[in-house]
C-alpha cells in the first residue's frame, strides 16, 4: 500500500488505530494475525545427512561406486578400497564447502533487533521491537533504530540515515505531510521511515504500518533467499559431465556386447567395461578445480580481495558488466567542501570585523559537537562545512566562545533554511544557511543586484554534481520574545555559498578506463538524484558519449521487460532506484547473455549482490548484510582493486582451462588404449588401480602446478570470455582427441613390443609410459602458442617440483616390493626404463611441433 499518499487520518482509519495507540487485546489479535516483527528464513535448513547424501548424487560418482562394488565382488578388495577412498575424499571436500551456512539472513535479523517505545493502553512502554504490530504508535528520538516501516504523525527536526537502503550519503529530513506522487522511490518518501534505518537527529511519533517480512527490509530478505546461481565453469562442467556419462555408457555397452558376441566371458568383459568407465571419469577434476580456486583465492587476499565463495574466482574472467553503487564505492561516502564563493570579499559581519564572513558563518551555523574523544560528530553535511572552516583556522568552539549562540531556528523541509542567533558587541547576529533558491526569495533581500551572478555560479556548480548551500546574515538590536522564522529570516544580506560533493575515490577513473580496455562496461547504480549521478559518472568516464543513457527509477518503472531489455546495454547510469529495480537491472543484463558483477555496501545492494554472477561487497564501509550476500569482499573498499581481481581471475580461468585440457587429454589416452586394445588383439594394458593412480597422482600434481602459470601479457587487452563459449571449443577438442590417440598408440606399441619379445614387464612399461607421457604433456601445454623453451622451463617452479615428485612416486611403485604387491607392478631393468622414457618423449615433441606451426 502507498502509505505516503494517505492523510494521517486515513492512515489511522486504514489501520483501525488512533494516536493513543492500541489496547492489549487488540495487540494480541494482531500479533496472531501478522506474526512477529522479525525477518524470517523462507527456506528449510539443510540437515547434515542431506548435505552428505547430495555429495553422492552426481552420475559420474554413481558409476564409480558401482565400479567399486563390482570390482570388489569380482576381483580383490584393493581396487574397491582405493576407489571408495577417492569418492569419500571428494565428498568430504564438497560437504565442507556446502556446510558453510549462508549468513545474510542472520545479519538482517541482527540488524533488525532493537527496542521500541510504544503507546499501549494509553501508556508509553518500552518493548522488544519484535512485538510491534501494524497500528502501534511509537516514539522516536536521535540514535533510535527505526523498528518497523512507519508513517510519521508529527516530527520535530527529525532526520534519518537511510543510506543502507537508498545508497544516499545525505540524511533525509522527515515530515508528516501527504505526498501526492504515487511511484516515489524510498529516498523521496519523506513522511515514511523504514525498518533498519536510524534517526540521526530530532524526534517524532509515527504509526507502524508494516512489520516483519512485509517491510522493505523483509522484501530484501525474500530476494536474498533465492537460489545461488551457478558460475560459468560450473554450468559448463555440469553439461560436460552429462554428455560424458552418456558417452561412457554407450562405449561400455558397445565393448561389453562386442566381447560377449566374440565368446569372451561375461565377467571378464564386465571388468573391462568397468575399467573403461574408471578411465573415462575424470574423478580428480572436481578436486583440482576446487584446489586451484582455493589457491587463487589465497593469492587474491594479497590483492585486498577476500573470496567468500570459491567459484566466484573463475567468474571474474567472464565478467562483461560491472554494476557499481556510487556512494562508498566510487566515492568516499564523505561529504567534502570543494569550492566556496564570496559575493563581496570585503564584507565583514557585525561584531566579527577582523574575521572572514563566509568562513565564520560556516563555523557558527551548525549543530556539530565534539565527543569525549575530541572528535567532531554530527550530520555529514554540517561536518564537512565545519571541517572546511577549521582547515582555514576558523574553529567553531573558539568562535562560539566569543560569539555565543543564544537561540536558533531549526531547519525544516518547507523553509529549507536554518538560522542561528549569536550575541555580539554590536547586537544580535543572525546567520542563515540554506538552499540558495530559498535564500534569494526571502523578503527584502539587501544585495539583490548580486543575485544574477550568484545564480549563474550556483547553477554551474549544481550541474557539475555539487550540493550548494548559501549563507546570509542580518543584525538585530535585541532578541525578540518569540522567534518567528518569517520575521527573523527577512532583510538578509547574502554572503556567498559553499559547494560540496562526495568526492570520487583515488584511482577510480583509471580503473574504469582499464575496465573499458578489457571489454568490461562499468555501470553506476545509485540512490542519488539524476543530475548528481550524471555529473559524477561523466567526471569518472562512465559516461563518455551521447549514446550513453541515464535512467531514473521512475523512468525504469515505466518500461516493460522487453523495452528495458532493448535499452539496458546503453544505460550507463541509474539514479533514484530501489532494491527491486537493482535486481531487475542485473536480470536484464543476464538475459542478454552478459555475466554481471555487482558492487555495493548497503542493505539495499544485498539482493543484487546475491543474484549477480559475482557480488562484490565493500569490506570497510559495507554492512554485514551486503558482505554475507556477496561472493567476494574488497578489503580496501577500492574500486580499482576490482581491476586487479579481474586480471587475476582471468589468469586463474586460463590456467583452469589448461589443466582441464591436460586431464581430459590424459583420460582420452586411457580410453583410446582400453578401447583399441581388444580390436588390436592385445590384452587390456592397464588395471583399474593403474588408471586411478594416473588420474589422481599423475594428473593431480602437475594439474595443480598449472594453476601457478604466469598470466599472458595481453590478458587485459582482450574481451571477456564469451559466456556461451564451450570449454571444449574446436581446437581444445581436437587436441584432446589426437594427442590422446597418440598417447594410446605409444602405450599399446610398448605393450605389443613386450609381448613380441616375451617380456613379462610389458604391463608395467605400458603403465609407466602413460604416466611419463602425461608429465611431458603437462610441460608442453603451459602455453598454447609459445614453446616451453621460450617461456622458460623454470619459469613455473611449482611445475618443475611437481614433475620431479611425480617421477619419484612412480619410481617407488616400480621398485619398492611392498608397492609392487598393491599396484601389480614389476621392477624394470635399466634398458627397459630407457625404452620407456624414450617412448614417453614422443608426445612432448609432437605438441611442441604443433605449437611451432601455430605460431607461424
Amino acid at each position: 500500500m502507498n502509505w505516503h499518499n494517505l492523510d494521517i487520518s486515513e492512515v489511522a482509519q486504514t489501520l483501525n488505530s488512533s494516536a493513543d495507540g492500541l489496547e492489549s487485546d487488540d495487540v494480541r489479535s494482531r500479533l496472531s494475525r501478522y506474526g512477529k516483527n522479525e525477518i524470517v528464513d523462507g527456506k528449510d535448513k539443510y540437515k547434515v545427512w542431506k548435505i552428505l547424501l547430495n555429495q553422492f548424487s552426481d552420475f559420474m560418482i554413481i558409476i564409480l561406486i558401482i565400479a567399486a562394488i563390482i570390482s570388489g565382488i569380482a576381483a580383490d578388495l584393493t581396487d574397491t578400497i582405493i576407489i571408495l577412498s577417492i569418492i569419500f575424499i571428494n565428498a568430504f571436500v564438497g560437504f565442507i564447502q556446502e556446510y558453510k551456512a549462508e549468513k545474510a539472513l542472520d545479519a538482517l535479523k541482527s540488524m533488525a533487533r532493537s527496542q521500541a517505545e510504544v503507546f499501549r493502553n494509553k501508556e508509553l512502554l518500552k518493548i522488544n521491537s519484535s512485538e510491534l504490530v501494524p497500528g502501534d504508535v511509537i516514539t522516536l528520538k536521535s540514535g533510535d533504530v527505526i523498528p518497523a516501516d512507519i508513517r510519521f504523525i508529527k516530527v520535530q527536526s527529525l532526520k534519518v540515515d537511510e543510506s543502507t537502503l537508498t545508497g544516499e550519503s545525505e540524511n533525509t529530513e522527515k515530515n508528516g505531510a501527504v505526498l501526492q506522487e504515487t511511484n516515489l522511490p524510498i529516498g523521496d518518501r519523506t513522511n515514511m521511515g523504514y525498518k533498519g534505518t536510524f534517526v540521526t537527529s530530532g524526534r517524532g511519533t509515527a504509526y507502524v504500518v508494516e512489520t516483519g517480512m512485509r517491510t522493505e527490509l523483509g522484501h530484501i530478505a525474500k530476494m536474498i533467499q533465492k537460489v545461488d546461481r551457478n558460475t560459468p565453469l560450473q554450468k559448463k562442467l555440469a553439461a560436460f559431465g552429462k554428455r560424458l556419462s552418456l558417452i561412457i555408457l554407450f562405449i561400455c555397452a558397445l565393448i561389453f556386447i562386442s566381447g560377449w558376441l566374440r565368446g569372451e566371458s561375461l565377467m571378464e568383459m564386465l571388468l573391462i567395461s568397468i575399467s573403461l568407465a574408471v578411465a573415462a571419469i575424470p574423478e580428480a577434476l572436481p578436486a583440482l578445480v576446487t584446489i586451484s580456486l582455493a589457491l587463487g583465492a589465497k593469492k587474491l587476499v594479497k590483492q585486498h580481495v577476500l573470496v567468500r565463495k570459491l567459484p566466484a574466482v573463475e567468474t571474474l574472467g567472464s565478467v562483461s558488466f560491472i554494476c557499481t553503487d556510487k556512494t562508498g564505492t566510487l566515492t568516499l561516502n564523505k561529504m567534502t567542501v570543494e569550492k566556496v564563493f564570496e559575493i563581496d570579499k570585503s564584507l565583514r559581519l557585525p561584531g566579527l570585523i577582523d574575521k572572514n564572513s563566509l568562513l565564520s558563518a560556516m563555523a557558527l551555523n551548525s549543530d556539530v559537537s565534539k565527543n569525549d574523544g575530541e572528535e567532531w560528530i554530527g550530520e555529514s553535511t554540517e561536518l564537512a562545512l565545519v571541517k572546511y572552516a577549521l582547515s582555514k583556522i576558523y574553529d567553531k568552539t573558539d568562535l562560539e566562545t566569543s560569539y555565543p549562540r543564544i537561540a536558533e531556528i531549526p531547519f525544516d523541509s518547507v523553509r529549507k533554511c536554518m538560522s542561528t542567533l549569536h550575541q555580539t558587541s554590536e547586537g544580535i547576529l543572525v546567520i542563515t544557511k540554506g538552499a540558495v533558491e530559498m535564500l534569494i526569495q526571502t523578503p527584502d533581500i539587501k544585495n539583490r543586484n548580486e543575485i544574477p551572478e550568484l545564480e549563474k555560479k550556483v547553477n554551474a556548480m549544481s550541474e557539475s554534481g555539487y550540493r550548494v548551500l548559501g549563507y546570509a546574515y542580518k543584525l538585530m538590536k535585541k532578541l525578540p520574545e518569540k522567534l518567528i522564522p518569517e520575521q527573523i529570516e527577512s532583510s538578509l544580506t547574502l554572503i556567498g555559498f559553499a559547494a560540496m560533493i562526495d568526492p570520487p575515490r583515488k584511482d577510480v577513473k583509471e580503473a574504469i578506463s582499464q575496465c573499458k580496455e578489457a571489454g568490461i562496461t562499468p555501470v553506476m547504480i545509485t540512490g542519488d538524484h539524476k543530475l548528481t549521478a550524471s555529473a559524477i559518472a561523466s567526471s569518472l568516464g562512465i559516461i563518455s558519449s551521447t549514446d550513453d543513457l541515464v535512467l531514473t527509477g521512475s523512468e525504469l518503472a515505466d518500461l516493460n521487460d522487453e523495452q528495458f531489455k532493448l535499452l539496458v546495454e546503453k544505460v550507463k547510469v541509474y539514479a533514484r532506484v530501489d532494491p527491486e529495480q537493482k535486481l531487475r537491472i542485473i536480470n536484464a543484463l543476464q538475459s542478454n547473455n552478459h555475466f554481471v558483477a555487482m558492487t555495493g555496501d548497503g542493505v539495499n545492494d544485498a539482493p543484487a549482490l546475491k543474484n549477480a554472477d559475482i557480488g562484490i561487497a565493500m569490506g570497510i564501509n559495507g554492512t554485514e548484510v551486503s558482505k554475507e550476500a556477496a561472493h567476494m569482499i574488497l578489503l580496501d573498499d577500492n574500486f580499482s582493486t576490482i581491476v586487479k581481481a579481474i586480471r587475476h581471475g582471468r589468469k586463474i580461468f586460463d590456467n583452469i582451462l589448461k589443466f582441464i585440457k591436460y586431464i581430459m587429454t590424459g583420460n582420452s589416452g586411457e580410453i583410446w588404449a582400453i578401447t583399441l586394445a581388444p580390436f588390436l588383439g592385445l590384452p587390456i594394458p592397464l588395471l583399474a588401480i593403474h588408471i586411478l593412480w594416473i588420474n589422481l597422482v599423475t594428473d593431480g600434481l602437475p594439474g595443480l602446478a598449472l594453476a601457478s602459470e604466469p598470466a599472458e601479457p595481453s590478458i587485459m587487452s582482450r574481451t571477456p570470455r564469451n559466456p556461451n563459449h564451450n570449454i571444449f571449443e574446436s581446437s581444445m577438442a581436437w587436441h584432446i582427441l589426437w594427442v590422446g590417440l597418440l598417447m594410446a598408440l605409444v602405450t599399446l606399441g610398448i605393450q605389443a613390443w613386450a609381448i613380441n619379445n616375451n617380456n613379462p614387464n610389458g604391463q608395467t612399461m605400458a603403465f609407466s609410459v602413460l604416466c611419463f607421457i602425461q608429465l611431458g604433456h603437462a610441460m608442453a601445454i603451459r602455453s598454447n602458442k609459445e614453446s616451453v623453451f621460450r617461456i622458460g622451463i623454470f619459469s613455473n617452479k611449482p611445475m618443475v617440483l611437481a614433475l620431479l615428485l611425480t617421477v619419484l612416486l612412480q619410481m617407488l611403485i616400480i621398485y619398492m616390493p611392498a608397492l609392487n604387491e598393491i599396484f601389480k607392478t614389476k621392477p624394470l631393468s635399466l634398458s627397459e626404463m630407457a625404452i620407456t622414457i624414450a617412448a614417453s618423449s614422443i608426445v612432448f615433441l609432437a605438441v611442441e611441433i604443433e605449437k611451432f606451426f601455430k605460431s607461424e
